[in-house]
């Protein structure tokens, strides 16, 4: 990754200690401030897009106008479909075999192949259906 700084490393180890957490570069800044770790909010953006570059971290955009959320890609998330929430706004993510045939599906039918990476399928999550008191 080249030339580290302190600040840079309490970036890169908030976003492993995560667990895969999608979070705005907001978000890790204010968490770095509660633990303690001065980072600017400028100098949180110009890491993760060096992060990013070096595809250590993934940035999603969900949608159009709306901050970036940032993810540690590590080895336990490497391919993986997202589903998010149009209620709360929650990014899962979900290792599925039966996405992965629909992947197969599209490639072998239509000659297209699918990003599982920045695949996302809308929808409502579990604690907003049970919220509303819908069980479809």
């Amino acid at each position: 990754m080249g030339y580290t700084t302190k600040q840079g490393e309490n970036i890169i180890n908030l976003l492993k200690s995560t667990g895969g957490e999608h979070l705005t570069a907001d978000e890790i800044s204010l968490m770095l401030s509660e633990r303690g770790c001065a980072v600017g909010k400028s100098t949180v953006y110009r890491r993760l897009e060096k992060l990013v570059e070096n595809g250590s971290v993934r940035r999603f955009i969900i949608d159009e106008g709306k901050r970036a959320c940032y993810q540690y890609v590590g080895e336990s998330c490497k391919n993986h479909y997202h589903l998010r929430c149009d209620k709360c706004g929650k990014l899962l993510h979900v290792d599925c075999d039966y996405l992965d045939k629909v992947a197969d599906h599209i490639l072998e039918h239509h000659g297209f192949v699918m990003n599982g990476e920045k695949t996302v399928i809308y929808g409502t999550c579990p604690e907003c259906r049970e919220k509303e008191g819908n069980d479809e």
